[in-house]
Formats: C-alpha cells, structure tokens, sequence
C-alpha cells in the first residue's frame, strides 16, 4: 500500500515508521498529540474508490496527515460500504497499535456515518460503533468525526 503526505508526496518509508519518527519529533518540540483514524469512500460508476487517513492533531497547535487511496470494482450496499470504511480504519488502528502503544499518545476511529437516522449512513451506525468499542478504540461519529468526513472526504471527492 503506498501512503503519502498531505502534500501528496509519496512516502518512502513503512507508514509505522513515519508515524513513530513525527510522533517522536512532535514530542519532542513539547506538543500533546491525539492519533485519528478515518476512512471516507465515493462510488464512481463500478468503481468505489476509499481514502484511508492517519490524522497527527497537536493539541491546540493543528495537525497533519499521512493517507492513502484504494479502488474496488464492486457494486456494494450503503451499508456494506460504511462496513467496509470501518473495517478498514479499525484494521490501521490495529497494525499501527504496537507503534502508538510505546508513546502517550489517544487514538479514535472516526466513521463517516451520521448520528441522525434520518440519512442513509445511519443504517451502518450500530454495528460501525459495536465493533471500535469491541476493539478498544474511542468512536468518533459525524459531527465529530473530522478525520473521515472531513479529510478522508476531500481526497475522494
């Protein structure tokens, strides 16, 4: 899988390592750091095509981002596809924990899935928020989610 910057330069690294080494240095400059996982996907025709991003927040100090972009030839349902945004968050949450777990450092797993059940996204909301909290991981849903409705989504859209 290929990551990049914010500034759409491909990094060269394994993404655990670049995480560590800008967790390591944002300590280092004295910053409180919050780790935000989210996924944000568009369907294009046959294609879905799903963004997946690691959000660094500095407490009260902004933020950058590290991301990454997949295509899929699938007809999915909304709900398959929310699934699916979840699964693929909660997997990084989860390949990057050995890293986040030696720093003091909160993670959440945001969900591009509404609260108000009168959008679609809803439909996906129960399961989406049974399985992060079955993880262990703090759940963040819209309107709190910025790190898949708001960044993840500007890459897809």
């Amino acid at each position: 899988m290929e990551w990049y910057n914010f500034k759409r330069q491909r990094l060269q690294l394994p993404i655990d390592l670049v995480v560590e080494n800008a967790i390591i240095n944002e300590l280092n400059d004295g910053h409180r750091l919050k780790i935000c996982i989210g996924c944000d996907s568009q369907v294009k025709g046959k294609i879905t095509e799903f963004a997946t991003v690691i959000v660094i927040v500095r407490e009260k100090k902004g933020g950058f981002m590290y991301y990454t972009l997949q295509r899929k030839v699938s007809n999915m349902s909304i709900k398959e596809r929310m699934i699916t945004e979840v699964n693929m968050a909660v997997k990084l949450a989860f390949e990057l924990c050995p890293t986040l777990d030696k720093y003091p450092v909160g993670l959440e797993v945001h969900v591009d899935i509404n609260t108000d059940p009168g959008f679609k996204s809803n439909i996906a909301l129960k399961e989406a928020m049974g399985y992060i909290l079955g993880m262990g991981y703090i759940f963040r849903a819209k309107p709190d989610a910025f790190a898949s409705s708001y960044c993840a989504d500007r890459l897809v859209h």
